[in-house]
């Protein structure tokens, strides 16, 4: 049930089959959400944390006027508020942006997690550590890079992301949004992000149409998001 969550780990360091066996027992009740559903709420008391097994979640915020900005994606793997074991509440809200499947993680079964195996506890804390890392580089696209620049770096984010758990290859992934979702995400209006990906579509890099990115040129697309996935910490080394 958990395949991808430990692609993942197994990613970056060694997971013994003791510390899967702890994950697997550490899971409490599966839960299926429909799209666009928000399901953990800014300030609510929370006793445990969200494994995301399928589909696409994302974290945001809200402003008085009823904008919204997404300030992470999760796919299939993630978990979407390991943070919340030790923050218990949430600044931020944490909704569906697809159908989802999820399972919650009681944070007692955490704690004896780091009680009991510290090197996967340590792993999971990586785990928030990388989410920090991608707040980061989104931060430095809604700040710094053009429009053209933070579509493609999040086009080339998704295909690494989910390339690690078997969902992307270097020409094409599913990513079943609309361009509100973009927009969201990339801090435009669903105008621009229609213009970008014209631009996009037009320099042969990439298309993204019917619910599917596909990849015409990864390098070139690469080059113009000036795209480093050293933030993404794909080594895989003892943590």
């Amino acid at each position: 049930m958990i395949d991808k969550h430990l692609m993942k780990l197994r990613a970056r360091d060694d997971i013994s089959a003791e510390e899967e066996q702890a994950l697997y027992d550490a899971l409490g009740e599966v839960l299926h959400y429909p799209a666009d559903h928000t399901f953990i709420t800014a300030g609510k008391e929370l006793d445990r944390s969200t494994l995301l097994l399928e589909g696409i979640l994302c974290r945001y915020k809200d402003l008085s006027d009823g904008e919204r900005q997404i300030t992470e994606l999760h796919v299939a793997g993630d978990f979407a508020d390991l943070h919340s074991f030790t923050l218990k509440h949430l600044d931020h809200n944490v909704m569906t942006l697809t159908p989802a499947k999820i399972v919650q993680v009681p944070h007692e079964r955490l704690k004896r997690i780091t009680e009991q195996h510290p090197h996967l506890a340590r792993v999971l804390w990586f785990s928030t550590n990388l989410d920090a890392a991608i707040h980061r580089e989104w931060e430095v696209s809604l700040g710094r890079r053009s429009a053209l620049q933070r579509a493609a770096h999040l086009f080339c984010e998704l295909q690494v992301r989910l390339g690690i758990v078997g969902l992307a290859t270097e020409h094409e992934f599913a990513l079943p949004l609309t361009q509100v979702d973009l927009a969201e995400c990339l801090g435009l209006t669903s105008v621009h992000v229609n213009r970008v990906l014209k631009e996009l579509r037009e320099r042969k890099l990439v298309e993204f149409r019917s619910s599917r990115v596909a990849i015409a040129d990864l390098a070139g697309l690469r080059r113009v998001a000036e795209f480093d996935p050293a933030f993404l910490y794909l080594d895989k080394r003892a943590r």
